[in-house]
């Protein structure tokens, strides 16, 4: 497994569809979430514990998304995230929807370590850099 990429296979349901058959906009988000949270999963990482031992949580701070093509119901699609930098307080991932090799959506999304007490910007902790299988 590449350390900073995962592909999680998602099936276009009813439920992610508007009355014509094709996806809402606003449901990749929500698959790009699934494979950033897949990425952490697959490290070992809990969210849980991390705020609990270290006081810190992720948040998106922004998204750069484009729409290139629409998915339809019935669809069998791969979300990727792909870590694309970590400095600071900031990791930044490569993220898109495919179906096969057809890209379908493609966004840059940045995700802030923050303070569990007052959401303030916080360094992401060495340890937690290195568990993550990453360099700061």
């Amino acid at each position: 497994m590449n350390v900073r990429r995962i592909e999680v296979p998602l099936r276009i349901y009813h439920e992610d569809t508007d009355a014509g058959g094709v996806v809402y906009h606003a449901n990749y988000l929500r698959y790009m979430e699934r494979a950033r949270t897949d990425w952490l999963y697959e490290r070992g990482f809990d969210h849980e514990r991390v705020a609990h031992e270290h006081g810190i949580l992720f948040m998106v701070r922004s998204i750069e998304i484009k729409f290139q093509r629409p998915a339809r119901l019935g669809d069998n699609l791969l979300a990727v995230a792909e870590l694309a930098g970590m400095r600071h307080g900031l990791m930044t991932f490569r993220q898109s929807v495919m179906r096969g090799e057809q890209s379908l959506v493609r966004a840059q999304v940045v995700v802030a370590c923050v303070t569990a007490k007052d959401f303030t910007v916080a360094v992401i902790p060495p340890t937690l850099a290195n568990f993550l299988g990453v360099e700061g």
